[in-house]
Order: C-alpha cells, then structure tokens, then sequence
C-alpha cells in the first residue's frame, strides 16, 4: 500500500508523518524508516527509527537510483515494514511528471517485499489525478 499525504507547502505536512511513524513504530512488530531530504525537524523522530537524509546521497540523482536505492534498503534488512518519504519532490529529479510511473514502483515494491510506504507531497489531489489509485490511499 502506498498512502499519499498531499496539500500545500507549510500545510504541516511533515510533522503529520513525523507523527505516524512515531506511531507506527509503537506498533509494528517490524522497522520503520523516515527519509528526508535534508536534516532539518528530524529531533521529534522516534529514536528507534531510522532516518535517513538524502543529502548524504547527493548520487542519488534520477528516479531509477532512488528506486535502488530504496530495493537496496529491503535488501539489507528484510524487516523493514513501513517507509514514510517526506517530501518526495525534492528527492532526485522526482516531479509531478514522472510521478505516476514512481507510484507505480513504490506499489509494485510494496506487494513485492511488503512494506507500506507513506508519502507527503506538496501537490494537490488534483495534481496526481494521472496516478493509478489502486493499491494507493489518501491520508487527506
């Protein structure tokens, strides 16, 4: 399952999935994984999630590096359970262009290796209306 959280920028969104993963991490019996993009408002971050800043991985540049990098994240700990990506258009050169085929990746990894991803975008719904729902909800 892949579930959006959408709306504008300064809408409060990324202290809505720092919130959830906290959550989620009381919760799951497996790990929980909080990317970002830089280091910033990462203290309110469960310590026993791992966060990731993809800064640190200026290599990571297109969509096909970050859905390795993400198939190298499973890879090395079969235990990770959700994936909450904070503010996935300033990741790589993801846009709203190339996001439907992303989400559909994200959703093909999911039924793949069982993980639920969280996604905060800033974008309306109506700027996904091309994404695939199936398999996707909306938090909003």
């Amino acid at each position: 399952m892949v579930n959006l959280l959408t709306g504008p920028k300064g809408s409060g969104k990324t202290q809505q999935m720092i919130e959830l993963a906290n959550k989620k991490a009381k919760e799951c019996n497996g790990n929980v994984v909080f990317i970002k993009k830089t280091h910033r408002d990462t203290a309110s971050v469960a310590f026993d999630i791992r966060t990731i800043c993809m800064d640190d991985f200026t290599s990571i540049t297109n969509t096909d590096e970050y859905i390795g990098f993400l198939y190298g994240m499973y890879s090395s700990n079969h235990d990770v359970e959700c994936i909450f990506i904070d503010g996935l258009l300033k990741h790589a050169d993801i846009s709203l262009q190339n996001m439907p085929d992303f989400i559909s990746r994200l959703k093909k990894i999911s039924a793949e290796c069982g993980i639920e991803f969280f996604v905060s975008l800033s974008a309306t719904k109506a700027d996904l209306a091309s994404i695939d729902a199936d398999g996707c909800s909306y938090l909003n």
